[in-house]
């Protein structure tokens, strides 16, 4: 019987993976690497978006994890950083999201599967990054009270990441680097639900 995040925890220092959209820029990969076959058709730009690299290019997010694997992480994270309907919008990609999260999921449990052992088992985190729109801020500087997302717009959209990342694998949901408190609030409130 393999030993659980819970049992291990109070045991060893556990250690997690570094960022993934550094490892990505040094491979300086160029746009049709991001579109791959399945978004040819886009109109918009999709270099940068490290996150259809899950759908486009599942082999070189494999071996990201792999590399830090390798180097002795216990607990890697999806890259999923902005796989959300709102950050996605930008690239036009909104309803690949579920998709590329679930994708994303189970690229990082396999490559986890791969290093697992009876005596190390490895786990996977689900990476719910923050969004390009704020529920606490106007963008409009001659409207303070102005928002161009609602609380609970938020809540679904963290909603189905979540639960796309659920589906995927992981161990372990994590909200990371949100400058919002608002914005993690309805996260916390997707997860709960």
């Amino acid at each position: 019987m393999s030993v659980t995040l819970e049992q291990a925890l109070p045991h060893r220092v556990l250690l997690l993976d570094g960022a993934i959209g550094t490892m990505l820029q040094q491979l300086e990969l160029d746009e049709s690497d991001y579109r791959g076959d399945q978004f040819r058709q886009v109109k918009q730009n999709l270099q940068g978006n490290c996150d259809v690299l899950s759908l486009t290019q599942p082999d070189v997010i494999k071996d990201i994890h792999r590399s830090y694997l390798r180097a002795g992480s216990d607990i890697i994270t999806t890259n999923t950083f902005t796989a959300n309907r709102v950050s996605q919008e930008d690239y036009g990609l909104e309803d690949a999201v579920a998709d590329m999260a679930e994708s994303a999921a189970i690229i990082a449990k396999e490559a986890a599967n791969e290093f697992a052992s009876e005596d190390k088992p490895r786990w996977v985190v689900g990476a719910l990054g923050p969004t390009t729109k704020s529920a606490s801020i106007s963008p409009k500087v001659e409207d303070p009270s102005y928002r161009n997302i609602r609380f609970e717009e938020l809540v679904d959209v963290y909603k189905e990441a979540s639960e796309a990342l659920i589906r995927g694998g992981v161990d372990i949901l994590m909200l990371e680097t949100t400058f919002d408190t608002l914005n993690g609030k309805a996260a916390i409130f997707a997860i709960e639900d």
